[in-house]
């Protein structure tokens, strides 16, 4: 059974990256001039791997409730052009200072801070014209879709969470604390993911299907993390494509802070079973159920 749910996540996964590859692809083509590096850089991180995780949650979600791919991929390369510009500067060595990020080194490593800096700004930037200029949906569809991802990345979302871990860094934060810091820095724009799929189907964010996906991907982003932060301690760089131990390094409260990695697995199929529960009865759901059982016990 688990043989057979790893394969149809890996199959939505792959075909989620392949389609939102050949989009980013189309959106950053390699040019020259001045501005050149810039440009590689940009492609340097956006193009290197990853799950795709959140542009499969876009797709996913669009394609559930009855929506069209074409009208999906716009806010699915936005969502992860966000969170490549996020990881860029994660990076950096004002703030977590790694040297190693899907087994390649990192953008600062490679093309300095000036530009790596910039290289952030710029997919960041962009990646709000993508949603209001996606060409399948309404005008109205592609406002709320701007106001949807800014929401997330901004001040009150993934930003906001990025600041409880700086602060968490010279302060022991309580549990519940950490769970506010990573539904900001992780879970933003995971949840955010499924809405702009729902919104690219023509749900209105308050609508019921909506809130569904929203409280199906909160779960998935809560136990993303918790695996995330159990990797952090029992993977090797190798293995997981990014340097490990920089936590406890940096003397970050994680919730390893407040479990053993028996106790922390079984809290990340507590919630695991309550993302799948908010959807299983919408007929079709199957494939995002697959993905949520996937990333609980990924080990990479």
């Amino acid at each position: 059974m688990l043989e057979n749910n790893n394969k149809l996540a890996l199959s939505v996964l792959d075909e989620c990256a392949g389609a939102v590859n050949c989009e980013l692809e189309k959106i950053y083509p390699e040019v020259d001039g001045i501005a050149k590096v810039l440009y590689e850089a940009e492609r340097y991180s956006l193009l290197s791997g990853g799950k795709r995780v959140r542009a499969a949650l876009v797709i996913e979600s669009c394609r559930l409730l009855g929506g069209k791919t074409e009208a999906a991929l716009p806010f699915a390369s936005a969502v992860e052009m966000v969170h490549t510009y996020s990881l860029i500067h994660d990076d950096l060595p004002c703030m977590d200072n790694d040297d190693l990020r899907r087994g390649k080194p990192t953008n600062h490593n490679v093309y300095g801070e000036a530009y790596a800096t910039l290289a952030g700004d710029g997919l960041l930037t962009d990646a709000f014209a993508v949603c209001a200029m996606n060409p399948h949906v309404t005008g109205d569809c592609a406002a709320a879709a701007v106001a949807l991802l800014s929401g997330a990345a901004g001040s009150y979302g993934m930003i906001k969470g990025q600041v409880m871990d700086i602060y968490g860094e010279s302060h022991a934060l309580s549990e519940k604390e950490l769970v506010e810091l990573h539904m900001g820095k992780t879970g933003a724009m995971i949840c955010v993911s499924a809405q702009l799929g729902a919104l690219a189907a023509g749900y209105a964010p308050n609508s019921e299907m909506t809130e569904k996906l929203t409280v199906f991907a909160q779960m998935i982003g809560l136990a993303f993390q918790v695996i995330d932060d159990i990797l952090d301690v029992t993977s090797t760089d190798e293995e997981l494509g990014k340097s490990i131990g920089s936590d406890k390094d940096k003397n970050k409260t994680t919730f390893m802070s407040f479990f053993t990695v028996e106790e922390a697995r079984a809290y990340a199929r507590r919630l695991t079973d309550d993302a799948i529960a908010a959807i299983e009865d919408i007929e079709g759901s199957e494939r995002l159920q697959s993905l949520a059982r996937f990333l609980c016990d990924r080990t990479k």
